[in-house]
């Protein structure tokens, strides 16, 4: 496997188009991804029981197990908590871009993100949906302006694209997520489009896909809320002519791996962009007893307001770690916890075999003010090993949530 160029459209066959339809002021808000062949698609949403419509309309082509052509995606409004009008508007959406694409409604995902409750300003929408497929091509560019229209608070877009030979084909991976504020395990307010040119069998594509997020997006926190909108999207087109993977194949081990890395380099980017941040924690928890010991652990931590506020002071509080490591209902014993810092500005231990070490206050406040930030806890001596990834909680954050909608 090797990092390419090339974000969502580095896969073979796949076209984007976005402009700046109004919704936002003066910045790219939508865009369409078209693929030329009918992809298959794997879908994974919010955990949230109040869900936008147009996570309801891609669950249901999800689940029928319907090829797809395109994918629409606006930014600045979420079309969320708008009744049956935000429903009505999802499927004029997918409507609009399946008569000019020459598709059906249902071979169209649709995904909205930005302000809760306020309706789709559907002329905008409507002209913005004609723009985008007048512009259809597969460069760089086009990739990079399709990262860019789905953003919302985000500083700066997200895109990955690996390359890897599967029984001598090649295969490329790609794709671009948004999210900067309501990030939170089980999902968050993010929205990830991946697409590949392999040839994959469609329920071993969910399965993979389900196994992936549990590892990526579901260990990742900003600040603790999970959002209506949350959704993970996976296209694959076969464009490669790559044999069909599935459980077992020659070959699938390496796509596994190449997919994973791809989700989870996205979830590590929305992160590195949390809202107001400064600081990109990295929480990797070993020698605990089960997997999902390890995941709650990690998570817990990394969760922590308290835990977020002391890293933003630079203040080595390992108190809090291990505090909100007790709560996360994972079995463990505290009196083997060892807890170390690390960063570019050196190492240090807190904590040893549940025991405190005394350590220069001052040589950790100058580990801790680097902007990547690496803690690691040993719970035990077992084989099981997680990481989940965090940041600091700043004034900033709550500068920026005060006055969202303004």
């Amino acid at each position: 496997m090797k990092l390419i160029d090339g974000g969502v459209l580095a896969a073979k066959g796949f076209k984007a188009g976005s402009v700046a339809a109004g919704i936002k002021k003066k910045k790219l808000d939508m865009t369409v991804l078209f693929s030329e062949y009918p992809a298959v698609v794997a879908g994974a949403f919010t955990t949230n029981v109040v869900k936008a419509a147009p996570v309801w309309w891609d669950k249901h082509i999800v689940e029928a197990g319907h090829c797809v052509r395109a994918l629409v995606a606006n930014s600045g409004n979420a079309n969320a908590c708008t009744g049956e009008k935000g429903t009505q508007d999802t499927q004029r959406m997918a409507a609009v871009v399946a008569e000019l694409l020459g598709a059906e409604s249902h071979e169209v995902l649709v995904c909205s993100t930005g302000v809760i409750g306020v309706p789709l300003p559907m002329e905008k929408i409507e002209a913005g949906i004609g723009s985008c497929v007048a512009k259809l091509d597969g460069s760089l560019a086009s990739a990079k302006d399709s990262a860019a229209a789905i953003c919302t608070t985000d500083t700066f877009s997200k895109e990955v694209s690996v390359e890897l030979s599967v029984q001598g084909k090649t295969i490329r991976i790609g794709g671009m997520a948004k999210g900067s504020g309501m990030i939170h395990p089980d999902m968050a307010t993010m929205l990830s489009f991946i697409t590949t040119d392999a040839n994959v069998e469609p329920a071993y594509l969910q399965k993979l896909l389900g196994s992936t997020v549990v590892d990526s997006y579901n260990m990742i926190s900003v600040d603790g809320d999970t959002s209506t909108n949350d959704t993970v999207l996976v296209l694959a087109n076969g464009a490669s002519n790559s044999v069909v993977i599935n459980a077992g194949v020659e070959g699938e081990e390496e796509f596994a791996e190449a997919f994973l890395y791809v989700h989870t380099e996205l979830a590590k980017l929305i992160v590195l962009d949390g809202e107001g941040a400064g600081k990109f924690i990295e929480m990797t928890v070993s020698g605990a007893k089960t997997k999902e010991d390890a995941r709650l652990i990690a998570r817990s931590a990394i969760s922590s307001s308290l835990v977020k506020a002391a890293f933003f002071g630079a203040d080595a509080n390992w108190g809090r770690i291990l505090c909100a490591m007790g709560y996360s209902k994972a079995s463990f014993d505290p009196e083997a916890v060892t807890v170390t810092y690390t960063s570019d500005a050196g190492t240090i231990t807190v904590l040893e075999h549940g025991s405190p070490i005394a350590f220069d206050e001052s040589y950790a406040k100058k580990v801790l003010r680097e902007k990547v930030i690496r803690v690691q806890a040993q719970v035990g001596d077992g084989t099981e090993s997680a990481i989940a990834w965090g940041c600091d909680l700043t004034y900033e954050y709550v500068r920026i949530n005060g006055d969202y909608r303004s």
